[in-house]
């Protein structure tokens, strides 16, 4: 499988996604917005990973402008898709999504509810019912039309979504690793003010037993794609 991704933040990078594709010996490429790389021709790549960042998907900006125009491509062409954090707010937004500031912050190690339906296998069910994930996020965004509803938190309604069984969005981080972990605190220090759903940092570094379980999530998710 040919892979590319877009990071646009230094300290928001592959995190345990690098493990998985080393081991499976898939090709690899990307575009790093903070470098002022462009974007390839969508026939280079199989399946697009689209990375988090502090930015909005609203903000008014030629880059955002230019990767909207470029995911959009990609879903349009039957691209795999995959977005986190940031990631899963562009896929919204491209699909006709409002993506709007939530009344509170998620940072932090909280717990998810997963969505079931009878019909087939939500992508992220093998998760079990209810686990605790990584989350960085203040915006949030509507079920776009005709996509499916995976995941919920109790300030987050939608915390993840597939659209044409092949596009899937995380607001949440199942790549963290204790490296990456440490990376978002360092450069989002001062998003941590005493709040209901925002930890302390001595919190988010107490609860990283959760990364190992995040990390086999995130590869169930990747064989997904792998295999479909």
């Amino acid at each position: 499988m040919r892979i590319h991704y877009i990071q646009h933040v230094v300290y928001e990078d592959l995190g345990c996604i690098n493990d998985w594709v080393n081991k499976r010996k898939h090709k690899i490429s990307s575009t790093k917005i903070f470098e002022n790389e462009t974007f390839p021709n969508i026939e280079t790549f199989d399946l697009l990973i689209i990375l988090g960042g502090p930015m909005s998907v609203n903000d008014n900006t030629k880059w955002i402008k230019k990767e909207k125009l470029f995911i959009a491509k990609a879903i349009e062409n039957n691209k795999k898709v995959l977005g986190i954090c940031l990631g899963s707010q562009f896929i919204a937004s491209i699909l006709g999504s409002k993506v709007f500031q939530n009344s509170k912050k998620e940072i932090g190690w909280f717990p998810i509810q997963i969505t079931k339906y009878e019909e087939f296998e939500n992508p992220i069910e093998k998760f079990n019912s209810k686990i605790t994930v990584f989350h960085w996020h203040g915006e949030t965004f509507n079920l776009p039309k005709n996509s499916f509803h995976l995941a919920k938190s109790e300030i987050y309604q939608n915390q993840a979504f597939m659209y044409n069984r092949n596009v899937i969005a995380l607001q949440f981080h199942l790549e963290v690793t204790e490296k990456s972990l440490e990376k978002m605190i360092t450069f989002g220090k001062n998003e941590l003010i005493n709040d209901d759903f925002i930890q302390s940092i001595e919190n988010m570094r107490s609860f990283k037993n959760n990364i190992i379980e995040c990390n086999k999530r995130m590869f169930l998710l990747l064989e997904y794609f792998e295999k479909n």
